[in-house]
């Protein structure tokens, strides 16, 4: 069952991993709509590199319990700054789809990283 653990950190880190390539890709546009909603240009690289490094860290399984905890943060901020608007009903399941989104990341953190992370095989060679 330790490959189902893998999965779950490949299916929660995969969202992650491809918003933050299009970023990349769509950095004009990003950075727009961030300001949009007053988020200051100087926060897109940060927040693109998060969403590219932690979710790596998180499938390979290294730091798991920092990364995941890391994740969970920055999913519940992004939750609370875009997706805030109730009245539209698309935001409101966005909203409540970055809350699971956190609370996967949250059940990751408070585990112990098994067999087939980079952290179980540190912590077997001690």
């Amino acid at each position: 069952m330790h490959i189902v653990e893998v999965f779950g950190r490949i299916l929660l880190s995969t969202l992650f991993l491809v918003e933050g390539v299009r970023k990349f890709f769509f950095q004009e546009e990003t950075i727009m709509y961030m300001e949009d909603y007053g988020v200051p240009e100087i926060l897109f690289f940060p927040s693109l590199s998060l969403e590219i490094v932690f979710p790596i860290l998180l499938i390979v399984g290294y730091k798991t319990r920092f990364s995941a905890s890391i994740m969970a943060l920055f999913t519940l901020t992004v939750a609370l700054i875009f997706h805030t608007n109730f009245d539209d009903q698309m935001e409101s399941i966005i909203f409540l789809k970055d809350i699971a989104i956190a609370g996967g990341f949250l059940i990751i953190a408070v585990n112990e990283p098994r067999i087939c992370s980079i952290d179980y095989f540190l912590k077997s060679k001690r």
